[in-house]
């Protein structure tokens, strides 16, 4: 028994969620598979992410609004965590 897969019996192809062709690949926003038809490269940073029209529609073609909200949730987390750390060291006075 072989552990490769046969090209014509194996995992049916990924499709498009917005219009049902072969997909290449997932929205870098929400994650939904996507054909070439249906998507939109974008700079972001050093790398060229693709993004679904229906993202692009919402939000533009930028990846500025994600890493905006990327490094607002991590400043959060930071704060809270200075928070627990001086409510400790007061507890200990």
């Amino acid at each position: 028994m072989s552990s490769l897969m046969s090209a014509d019996g194996g995992v049916p192809d990924a499709r498009c969620t917005l219009c049902g062709k072969s997909a290449v690949g997932p929205c870098a926003r929400c994650r939904a598979l996507v054909c070439a038809d249906c998507c939109e490269l974008t700079e972001g940073g050093v790398k060229t992410f693709a993004l679904c029209t229906t993202c692009v529609e919402r939000g533009g073609a930028s990846m500025k609004a994600a890493w905006r909200d990327l490094l607002g949730r991590l400043t959060v987390i930071i704060l809270a965590l200075l928070a627990v750390a001086a409510a400790l060291v007061l507890l200990r006075k």
